[in-house]
């Protein structure tokens, strides 16, 4: 090895390192805005490509393990997957950026690693092997104060900040004239600070109304059920009543929400019995002694179709020949209103589902704890709305928080306030939980509209439209919590538009790619 390279040894593995040091739960943060420069300034110096692109898997790896370990609690294969799968996807837009600053130079080669790495984050976030998780402006998800602008952009004008702090860091500034380099300090100092001025300004706005006795409030329910035994030990119809028993503590006459956590009541439930399904029935006794309360909670449902074979991915064919499909379900109940169902949309890979191109490894997946096909899903988000109630909620569950424009979705549906219901329980007490709370925040801001997040072991909590989180309850504890809430009627630019920015990046770096192609063929041909 030549002794330059042992010198640089140290700053191989840096960029990873530095991604996972400033990720949530770390109060190193900002360690984000110069995360990438270890790696933009090795990719100068390697002339391998073949040796740049292991590089580039070494740190997207080191990222990869070190902030998302703990999905092996739910699942080994699919955490192998997430893992091993999402380290190599972000090679490309890596690589494609060394393309093209090496034939197009270093102005666009810089603007192209920006635009490529929204791009990767926008297929990721919408096809079907999707795993957001590591967007990288939910790295900004606990410095709230620095993102309410948020509001107009989402997460990926996070992500967008981020990538232009790191080029500004990196980019040969000494390449340029005397007089161009008191220039690119200014702009250098209006990246950093531009925004934080900005979102100081935004937070001024809100200021959060006097609580009045005589408001309508939500409670939620954190029951604390042990996911992988009491769940499935404890009788159905006692895990019921200990809901209900919890939610009677807590409710009082201006009550107008409920929330119970994901799957809540551990019953297998077909869907065309659901109102004469003898488990449920202490519930609907409950809803119509409480009219006013529009109850949101998680359940099992299937779906019967009988010898008609539905022709879907997820469907799947009992012992006699018969067509069902499976749903992670959450269910919407007021008074002696008929149930109204939303199955989750957005499944985790290989804990949920498999895309329909992976069904093969359907069996090996099947065998290590995941799953062998896939849950079924609704077509698009609804909004869960009562007669008489100032709330209609939007049904997200679980890992559908994490998605930035899919929430939109709920409110351009009516929702005027986020109900997030999960057990992330499956995780055991690792920063999972955790990191999975704080992106609840970016969606209160994003959407301007109050959270209210029912987690079967915790954190659950209520968030204000300016992330500020509320009566957060800890790990492993029963508790109910009651917040009085004013319902937001008024959309933000981004519950409007959604994720603008990448429908604008990603046709860009595209075009840009494409170019770069052509002049490298062009060049080669004279």
């Amino acid at each position: 090895m030549k002794p330059t390279m042992v010198k640089q040894a140290w700053l191989y593995p840096l960029t990873g390192i530095l991604l996972f040091a400033a990720w949530p739960m770390s109060i190193l943060t900002f360690l984000i805005a110069f995360a990438f420069v270890p790696l933009l300034w090795l990719e100068r110096r390697i002339g391998s490509d073949s040796r740049f692109f292991w590089l580039v898997w070494l740190n997207m790896f080191i990222w990869n393990i070190s902030t998302t370990w703990w999905i092996r609690n739910a699942s080994p294969p699919g955490a192998a997957g997430a893992i091993i799968a999402n380290s190599l996807l972000m090679c490309f837009p890596l690589m494609a950026f060394r393309f093209t600053r090496r034939h197009a130079g270093d102005a666009i080669g810089y603007l192209s690693f920006i635009l490529y790495w929204l791009t990767f984050e926008y297929i990721h976030h919408n096809w079907e092997l999707s795993w957001p998780w590591l967007t990288l402006g939910n790295a900004l998800a606990n410095a709230t104060p620095f993102i309410q602008w948020y509001e107009y952009t989402g997460t990926t004008g996070g992500s967008l900040w981020i990538l232009l702090l790191n080029v500004a860091a990196v980019y040969p500034h000494f390449k340029l004239p005397h007089y161009q380099k008191k220039s690119v300090f200014y702009l250098r100092l209006l990246v950093l600070f531009g925004p934080i001025i900005v979102s100081t300004l935004l937070a001024q706005r809100y200021e959060e109304p006097t609580s009045r006795t005589e408001q309508p409030n939500v409670v939620v329910v954190q029951p604390n059920v042990e996911p992988y035994t009491e769940k499935f030990t404890k009788p159905p119809g006692q895990l019921l009543q200990q809901l209900i028993d919890l939610s009677l503590s807590k409710i009082d006459s201006n009550t107008r929400l409920l929330v119970w956590p994901e799957t809540a009541i551990p019953a297998q439930a077909w869907e065309h019995k659901l109102q004469d399904e003898p488990l449920f029935q202490p519930l609907y006794a409950f809803a119509r002694q409480h009219p006013q309360l529009l109850i949101v909670t998680g359940i099992d449902s299937y779906k019967f179709y009988g010898n008609i074979n539905p022709h879907k991915f997820s469907a799947r064919q009992m012992s006699d020949g018969s067509y069902y499909e499976a749903f992670n379900t959450a269910m919407a109940l007021q008074g002696n209103n008929p149930p109204v169902l939303y199955h989750k949309s957005k499944l985790v890979p290989g804990v949920e589902g498999l895309p329909s191109w992976l069904g093969f490894m359907g069996k090996l997946f099947d065998d290590f704890g995941g799953i062998s096909g896939s849950l079924g899903r609704s077509d698009s988000a609804i909004a869960f709305g009562g007669s008489n109630n100032p709330y209609t909620a939007a049904p997200i569950i679980c890992y559908e928080s994490i998605y930035s424009n899919y929430v939109t979705d709920y409110v351009r549906a009516g929702a005027n306030v986020l109900t997030v219901i999960t057990n992330d329980g499956w995780w055991g007490n690792t920063p999972g939980y955790q990191q999975h709370m704080s992106m609840s925040r970016m969606r209160a801001i994003e959407n301007r509209l109050w959270v209210a997040r029912s987690a079967n072991t915790g954190i659950s909590c209520f968030i204000n439209p300016t992330g500020e989180v509320l009566q957060a309850q800890p790990w492993d504890r029963q508790a109910v919590i009651k917040q009085n809430i004013s319902p937001n009627t008024e959309p933000t630019f981004y519950a409007r538009y959604g994720d603008w920015m990448s429908r604008l990046a990603w046709p860009l770096a595209v075009a840009l790619f494409l170019w770069v192609c052509y002049k490298r063929w062009k060049n080669r041909h004279n």
